[in-house]
């Protein structure tokens, strides 16, 4: 949950148990956060104040979180919990109880959760603990009923394996045998992957014999978990197993895809040489999989070749089908625009059902275009709109349909109906911006892309929002998350959706008003463009820090929120796979490298999820982006791929105009980033401008500076 959100709806005109320091620390996850909240307690004690039972309640989850769990139990159980909050403080002594060996005492604070009707979340995490609970205690027929509803509701590893212990406990052998086969299978990484293998294998009576298909449906769930040494054993165990020639071949192409993660190529190219001997559906993936390492690598004619062999030999494959794609998509990045051209009409005939048809007639109608054969281009266009009416490509088809013709000469009024039907149909668009910015260079005047900007409403809060209030007076951020997003879940239409979505503007809870009006309020937004729905996609979010950032270092702020809206959706809590974190989604590496450039501390890890500092470090990287590329889009696709990308991209095509320019980048994600980022730029400076007139895009491509920011 957000710091800035939620305190500041939630002080106003309420005492909060917890001092906000309390607070900042115990939603950074800091270390100092429990002996803070212990010491508020201690200190709320001796006044004997009215809010010691929220302060038992957060001091004795954080103990619990350290792994204190008598230290938990004690203070949970010495304090009568806060109003509303009953189920939740029942919860954690249970936890607290389980955890310090009580199991009977703690299934019975989970009976209680369920007994106080708790709302549905926590209803299920308790459902799922009381079975585990009853079964530490030696109840194993009543966990086995409990652990039925609650598997079959949320099948997760975890309720698997304790419903195979409680179903084995109270005499289902059949039942455990199959949930401990599903563990097994399913979850091989996890360590109840590893306990259920072994409760198979030698806890079985009689043992369970794993053949082919489970061994390499484990081997290939180690190697997407990029365990690969682990999927590599899985399958030593076929060596002593006859297989047929389509199951070596299976069993090599998994090793080769192991070796390769392993960095041992020539193994690996052992490995397929013997999968390529099997039936074509493995010998395809086989030549698949070399033809993809080709392709992220830097030998594009390499990477070609082995693509067009793949469409030679296996046209009835979905390799083939991904062959002769990227066949034509190599030639149009390689300039070979004739032969993209050939390669993309053959595609087309050649797989009419391909997932990438679509892509593979917009990319011949490009091809076209930087050949400047526009009749063929719009042609192509036309073909594409016939074939896809719906497609979420339209407006680009649409855009280069006028502006092929206005590169063939042809006069502004001519192309002013174009252009315009550009804006009005995808208003918020990277292609309505384009075609606005066309417009203005023609001397004509573009249409507003919506009539009114953004317009927040003064509403009562939701009652269904009062107990996620007392949540995070409580300090229990993470249960406060779920019971917005468990509200929001239930919203069934833009009626219901739009006060729930101002609602969480107003505590400040972008991303979940963001959430909320992606599901519900699309339409009446981008449709009927209504400036109450358009208020939750295009907030102010942290607007102080925010402006404040963007003023000490030289920045739009526009910029900023463009890069927020699209790296984090305006949650500060988000961290991707890559370690990314927080509303400006920044690498603790990179967040280093910021804090050195600016005489600071090295900041901890959870730091970077504090909307304040991640705002500050955002808007210091964007403004050294854009002195190094001075333009929006190249300071996106840096921002995206890496400053040594975007330069690398803009000496090899800078000349091109901007909108060309993007449709060549070569990064899927990063052409989408930029087209995204690009369009909420202009919209945040049209909606919420200083009056000094629309952005200014330059429609050509500066050269970067050789200095500047590098990491």
């Amino acid at each position: 949950m957000s710091w800035s959100g939620w305190v500041a709806g939630v002080v106003a005109g309420m005492s909060l148990g917890q001092s906000p320091t309390t607070l900042e620390a115990v939603r950074l996850h800091k270390p100092d956060a429990a002996a803070l909240a212990r010491a508020e307690l201690t200190a709320c004690a001796a006044k004997k104040c009215e809010d010691a039972g929220r302060l038992a309640l957060l001091a004795g989850t954080l103990a619990l979180s350290d792994g204190q769990a008598a230290e938990a139990r004690e203070l949970l159980s010495a304090w009568p919990p806060p109003k509303r909050l009953a189920p939740y403080h029942a919860f954690y002594l249970g936890q607290a109880r389980f955890y310090a060996g009580d199991a009977a005492g703690a299934a019975e604070d989970f009976e209680r959760v369920l007994e106080a009707k708790a709302p549905a979340e926590l209803a299920a995490r308790a459902r799922a603990r009381l079975g585990e609970s009853l079964l530490k205690a030696g109840k194993a027929k009543d966990a086995a009923r409990v652990l039925e509803a609650a598997a079959r509701a949320s099948p997760t590893v975890e309720l698997l394996y304790q419903r195979a212990l409680a179903r084995g406990a109270s005499g289902n052998r059949a039942g455990q045998r199959a949930d401990m086969l599903t563990v097994a299978l399913r979850f091989p990484a996890h360590p109840y992957g590893d306990e259920a293998l072994a409760w198979l294998t030698e806890g079985s009576k009689p043992a369970a014999k794993l053949g082919f298909t489970e061994r390499t449906t484990r081997a290939d769930r180690f190697l997407d978990a990029g365990a690969s040494k682990r999927g590599l054993d899985e399958l030593a165990t076929l060596d002593t197993v006859k297989l047929d020639k389509a199951q070596a071949a299976r069993v090599a192409l998994l090793r080769a895809r192991a070796f390769f993660a392993l960095g041992r190529a020539e193994d690996a190219q052992k490995a397929l040489a013997l999968a390529r001997k099997g039936p074509a559906a493995i010998a395809a993936q086989a030549d698949l999989l070399v033809a993809r390492r080709a392709l992220r690598s830097d030998d594009n004619d390499k990477a070609r070749a082995l693509m067009a062999a793949l469409d030679q030999k296996y046209p009835s494959q979905p390799a083939g089908d991904e062959g002769a794609f990227f066949a034509g998509w190599l030639d149009l990045q390689e300039g070979r625009f004739p032969e993209a051209v050939k390669a993309f009409t053959s595609f087309e005939k050649r797989y009419p059902r391909s997932r990438r048809r679509d892509e593979g007639m917009w990319f011949r109608a490009l091809a076209h275009l930087r050949q400047e054969e526009y009749p063929k281009a719009r042609a192509a266009l036309d073909a594409f709109l016939a074939a896809y009416p719906r497609s979420n490509m339209g407006p680009q088809a649409r855009y280069w349909l006028a502006r092929s013709r206005e590169l063939e000469g042809s006069k502004a009024e001519a192309l002013r109906p174009a252009y315009e039907a550009v804006i009005t149909s995808a208003p918020a668009s990277f292609y309505a911006l384009m075609a606005n910015e066309r417009l203005k260079a023609l001397g004509l005047k573009a249409p507003a892309h919506f009539p009114e900007p953004p317009r927040m409403l003064t509403l009562p809060r939701p009652p269904e929002l009062e107990l996620a209030v007392e949540l995070t007076r409580a300090g229990l951020f993470r249960d406060a998350a779920d019971e917005v997003e468990a509200h929001g879940a239930r919203l069934r239409s833009a009626d219901q959706a739009l006060p729930f979505a101002h609602a969480l503007l107003g505590l400040g809870e972008y991303g979940h008003a963001y959430a909320v009006a992606a599901r519900h309020l699309w339409g009446r937004a981008f449709g009927a463009r209504a400036p109450e729905a358009l208020a939750a996609f295009y907030p102010r979010a942290y607007a102080t820090a925010v402006e404040g950032a963007a003023t000490q270092h030289r920045v739009d702020p526009h910029l900023v929120w463009a890069i927020m809206r699209r790296e984090s959706a305006f949650r500060p809590e988000v961290m991707s796979i890559a370690d990314a974190r927080g509303l400006m989604q920044i690498i603790p590496k990179t967040a280093n490298a910021i804090a050195e450039k600016l005489a600071e501390p090295v900041p901890a890890p959870a730091d970077l999820f504090s909307p304040e500092r991640n705002i500050r470090y955002g808007a210091w990287y964007l403004s050294r982006l854009m002195e190094r590329f001075a333009h929006p889009a190249l300071a996106a696709a840096a921002y995206n791929a890496g400053p040594g990308s975007a330069a690398k991209w803009v000496k090899e095509r800078g000349s091109l105009p901007l909108d060309l320019f993007v449709e060549t980048i070569p990064f899927r994600e990063t052409r989408g980033y930029v087209k995204q980022v690009v369009a909420d730029l202009f919209l945040y400076h049209a909606f919420y401008g200083d009056g000094a007139g629309a952005l200014k895009l330059p429609l050509e491509v500066p050269a970067p500076t050789k200095e500047g920011v590098t990491f």
